[in-house]
């Protein structure tokens, strides 16, 4: 995983310790000349002898075949061998005949095609392999804590330029990368763009100035190691945001100061309203609240701009069920230049910054978003809980590679997992955090699962890795929604209403079927309500054309959020209350 990453795929050295396999062999020198079969055969001949024991396994006759099609060969990783110490620059094989044939006896013979082999290695061959590879052996995994942070807000609030500038001030981007983005961010024209090149690696994303795609990069400081996701903030890729906040831990709302842009993300339509509110319906402990562009010439650090924004925050953020003095931290950055956010704003530039922070106004007691990241704590992580990890993608290597955030317990390879809702049972072959194996994963960690016997079709965005017992798996729930907005063609909220039900990494075509009650502002209880309005809460019961992997939210809080959207609009968000009962399996 790295800045630069146009899709989430394992190192080069992670696809090496790929357990059951090793590397994928190179192309072969081409095969020199071979006589034709009814010539004779030099039975002393190191490729012969390779072809015939390891290859054929004895079959002379499809020995002889092979020998007279040397395409054929470049297949066989012993055939490479041979022919990689043949070619020596020197036409007299004779001189190297009696190594080579020393090299061809210590070769086991195996009674299976090398084609076989090489798909399924038996367990001694891996051991051997892992033996000889001089690589880093799979490790316990690092002690800090990881956090998943998710940067959202309005397009253009400087959310890719924040990402970018943290790697490149925590020596994860050199400084020739740097210039080379603003040579490119120079002939676009956009020469304050070059920081969020780091972060927007596609040429859509760097030509239109927008992210599409949720960007992943790490750093990691002394105290904790950290993941940024970087979220689309453009309407129309709502959806990826909520893939990337669904595995945040910390939200890190990036707001802009300047005149004009504040108020048009703030306002109905922008979409520094519904992140918020999608934030703390994925489950993001805490909010940061940074004020970015601070060192615009429309606001030049001035303390007013800067509570005006907070003020008008304050009260939605509080409306979307955020505890302010516990959950959400204001503080003011220049995501640009890098002002408060590694190293403190120069006091002769923002003199009120200190009194402020040293107060602790705003919740903040921290001179930096830095110092405040590494000093938060989570709570709620339970190592030894059921191992549930949401998959957020998979991609063949040899296998099946399963993605995801452990959300709970800690998984081994060699254990035996349940994916649901298919319930199908696989053994955990391998474990890597980003290039690394690990010996274990606990709460936290973003991860690469490798699970024995699995097709691509077996496991699926949204599915759910478990341990016993296994997560539920539903077509229909009682839960509890908030209404948030409706689209233009529904007024009220009744029975039939339809629209994409999102839950952790899961998305799947949902109907309100029937609502049981409904809370209005005022808090009346109506109970037997054929409509709800915006702004009311509801029981009600909702159903989902295939089963999702889900659990109530007072038992596994990450699998009991979601959130209903149709049109664009997020129309509800809430919390699975009830499931059906058990039925006997």
């Amino acid at each position: 995983m790295n800045a630069n990453a146009s899709e989430w795929k394992p190192s080069p050295a992670a696809a090496e310790w790929t357990p059951g396999g090793a590397s994928a062999p190179a192309p072969a020198p081409a095969a020199p000349p071979q006589e034709s079969a009814s010539s004779e055969i030099d039975e002393s001949d190191p490729l012969w002898l390779v072809i015939l024991n390891k290859v054929c396994a004895g079959d002379r006759d499809r020995a002889m075949k092979m020998i007279n099609n040397p395409d054929s060969l470049a297949d066989y990783p012993e055939v490479q061998e041979v022919l990689a110490s043949m070619d020596t620059g020197d036409d007299d094989w004779e001189k190297e005949g009696d190594a080579l044939a020393e090299k061809v006896e210590e070769m086991a013979v195996d009674d299976k095609p090398a084609a076989a082999s090489a798909a399924a290695p038996s367990q001694d061959d891996a051991m051997e392999e892992e033996e000889a590879a001089p690589v880093v052996e799979a490790v316990e995994g690092d002690p800090r804590e990881h956090f998943n942070l998710v940067f959202i807000g309005h397009v253009d609030a400087g959310k890719s330029t924040l990402s970018g500038n943290i790697l490149y001030l925590t020596d994860n981007v050199d400084k020739r990368t740097i210039e080379k983005y603003e040579r490119e961010a120079k002939d676009l024209n956009r020469e304050s763009w070059f920081l969020a090149f780091i972060m927007d690696t596609n040429e859509e994303e760097r030509s239109k100035g927008i992210t599409v795609e949720v960007g992943r990069a790490t750093f990691q400081t002394d105290v904790h190691r950290y993941s940024i996701l970087d979220a689309p903030g453009h309407k129309n890729y709502v959806p990826n945001m909520i893939m990337g906040a669904s595995q945040a831990d910390v939200g890190i709302l990036v707001i802009s100061a300047r005149k004009g842009e504040f108020e048009s993300g703030f306002d109905k339509g922008g979409q520094t309203r519904e992140h918020a509110l999608l934030a703390k319906t994925l489950g993001v402990s805490y909010l940061i609240v940074v004020i970015n562009k601070m060192d615009e010439p429309t606001v030049q650090w001035k303390k007013e701009r800067f509570d005006e924004c907070v003020s008008k925050l304050k009260p939605f953020l509080k409306g979307c069920g955020f505890t302010i003095k516990r959950e959400v931290k204001f503080m003011p950055i220049s995501g640009l230049n890098g002002a408060n956010v590694k190293d403190e704003v120069d006091p002769a530039v923002c003199p009120w910054w200190q009194n402020c922070y040293k107060n602790g106004e705003h919740n903040t007691d921290q001179p930096t978003l830095m110092s405040l990241l590494d000093s938060l704590e989570l709570k709620g992580r339970d190592a030894n809980a059921p191992v549930r990890i949401p998959v957020l993608d998979r991609y063949p290597d040899r296998g099946t590679i399963a993605m995801g955030k452990v959300e709970s317990g800690t998984i081994r390879p060699g254990m035996k997992v349940t994916v649901m809702p298919t319930r199908q049972t696989y053994k955990v072959d391998g474990l890597w955090s980003e290039e690394t194996p690990l010996a274990s994963a606990r709460p936290g960690e973003n991860i690469l699962v490798k699970l024995s016997g699995a097709g691509m079709e077996d496991v699926q965005k949204g599915f759910v890795i478990c341990s016993n017992p296994p997560c539920r798996s539903v077509d229909k729930m009682i839960c509890q929604i908030m209404v948030m907005d409706l689209p233009e063609h529904a007024k009220v909220l009744t029975a039939g209403f339809q629209a994409i039900f999102h839950a952790h990494c899961a998305e799947e075509e949902a109907t309100v079927t029937k609502i049981f009650e409904t809370t209005d502002k005022k808090g009346k209880v109506h109970k037997g309500a054929a409509f709800a309005n915006v702004g009311m809460r509801v029981v009600c019961m909702i159903e989902v054309a295939r089963t999702v992997p889900v659990e109530p939210f007072e038992d596994y809080p990450f699998l009991g959020r979601f959130t209903l959207r149709t049109e664009g609009k997020t129309c509800a968000i809430g919390v699975i209350k009830k499931l059906p009962p058990k039925k006997d399996e």
